[in-house]
């Protein structure tokens, strides 16, 4: 027995080997040691177990087992992998069969050794593996898969990702597979803002690739901070669960929101904003997440944690908005919940602006009409253009106004004075007005108000495609 191998075996069992590993999210050796285990003990001593994912661990139903989500993570070279060794225990809390790929790179910041020992089955680091007697080559590893997750994805990893390189098995694996891609970015904030980066960030939103972050804070340099931090592990973990159940009525789908108020600075302290909270916009997004959209939210400054299952892209100005709004295209949905400033000042004072006795007198300019752009746009319109209209007085009427200027399908009308709590607050009554006429929604929370608009927007995007 000792000298038998997989190799020996002929075609048709190996065949069958194969398939059965695969509809077991197990690797071929797990795979035969299961077989083998089960052979050589009693059968009642195994009755009701099933092989342990990790050493002390409680015993897998094995039905739980052979429907679990097979997650290939591929852990790219960049300080933030120790927070991969995480990843992998918050994606099997959530149910997944997790195999890890190392990069070169990657095992300067952690070892093969402790992402097997986790996963519970040996990592993979090499494209062509003479010591295992095993077929799992980078094709299978493609195709035995559910999800493939970067994290981290650095610079290097994403730009050979855009480009098709295949010269390692990470990249091959992401070559061969037809399988979702999520990746969570980590990099230097330069780098991040590089226009090399965001233009292959843009190549691999254009492919299908999601991401989740990055984040903004400290980077692991000293005196270094800014976006360009991996997302934590609960948020990865999170994204990844919402795209492995991306079965709902917008799966396959991309929608761009945006949330939340602009801050237009008038000098280096003071700034022009409003009461938006972006607690509505952030529903809507979780909402479509939620529904298997692939989402962009492009957010003004909020207090409000980042939709799950969301690339979040945050900005300042309206002006800003609106180059991160176009960035964001194409899109089949556009819903515009932020609150756009109309006007900045003209003139933004390099210093703060003092008191001399008599008020400064502060000129001001129209800020570009986001909606109403996008809305016009004569190629790579959105199918279905929504816009939101917070009125003080006359909602319906200046809401069906703003639906012709605007150019846009669908207005969500609130009165949002200071009596209604609506600015700021956790309810929401809307009216939804179309060309087709004005419907009244009750009062309800923002997560109702999104929830609802959400099965709208399936429905009319699946009457548009017949």
């Amino acid at each position: 027995m000792a000298s038998l191998t997989v190799r020996q075996l002929d075609e048709k069992l190996k065949r069958r080997l194969r398939l059965r590993a695969a509809k077991n999210g197990r690797s071929v050796e797990d795979e035969v040691r299961t077989i083998l285990r089960s052979a050589a003990a009693d059968a009642d001593s195994f009755a009701g177990a099933a092989e342990l994912a990790h050493a002390g661990a409680a015993p897998v139903d094995p039905a739980r087992q052979t429907a679990a989500m097979r997650v290939v993570l591929i852990i790219g070279g960049g300080i933030a992998a120790y927070k991969s060794l995480d990843l992998i225990r918050r994606l099997q809390d959530r149910g997944a069969h997790v195999r890890c790929v190392l990069t070169r790179a990657a095992q300067h910041f952690v070892t093969p050794l402790a992402a097997g020992a986790l996963a519970g089955e040996r990592a993979y680091v090499d494209l062509f593996d003479p010591q295992s007697e095993f077929d799992v080559g980078h094709i299978r590893l493609a195709r035995d898969a559910d999800l493939i997750v970067v994290a981290p994805a650095t610079a290097d990893l994403i730009a050979k990702m855009a480009h098709g390189h295949a010269d390692d098995l990470a990249t091959a694996v992401l070559l061969a597979t037809d399988r979702s891609i999520l990746i969570a970015p980590a990099m230097n904030p330069r780098m991040w803002a590089g226009k090399a980066t965001q233009r292959n960030l843009a190549q691999l939103r254009a492919d299908g690739v999601r991401l989740v972050g990055p984040n903004a804070g400290e980077m692991a340099e000293r005196g270094e901070a800014g976006t360009g931090r991996m997302a934590e592990p609960a948020e990865i973990a999170a994204a990844a669960v919402a795209m492995l159940h991306a079965d709902g009525a917008l799966a396959g789908r991309r929608m761009l929101i945006t949330s939340g108020p602009t801050s237009e600075p008038l000098d280096p302290v003071r700034v022009l904003a409003n009461r938006s909270s972006g607690k509505q916009g952030h529903a809507i997004a979780g909402a479509a997440a939620a529904a298997g959209a692939d989402v962009v939210l492009v957010s003004g400054p909020v207090n409000l944690p980042d939709p799950p299952g969301v690339t979040v892209v945050h900005v300042e100005t309206a002006q800003q908005m609106l180059v991160a709004v176009e960035r964001a295209l194409p899109a089949d949905v556009a819903i515009f919940a932020a609150a756009v400033a109309d006007w900045r000042p003209l003139h933004v004072s390099g210093s703060k602006i003092k008191k001399h006795g008599r008020p400064p007198t502060i000129a001001l300019t129209e800020n570009p009409d986001i909606l109403s752009t996008v809305a016009h746009r004569k190629s790579g319109r959105p199918r279905l253009v929504i816009g939101f209209a917070a009125e003080t007085d006359d909602v319906i009427g200046n809401a069906e106004a703003k639906l012709k200027k605007k150019g846009c399908d669908w207005i969500l009308a609130n009165d949002v004075s200071p009596a209604t709590g609506i600015m700021g607050g956790d309810r929401n009554t809307v009216h939804l007005v179309t060309a087709a006429g004005v419907e009244s929604w009750p009062p309800q929370s923002k997560d109702d108000v999104a929830h609802s608009l959400i099965e709208r927007v399936a429905a009319a995007i699946a009457d548009i495609k017949r």
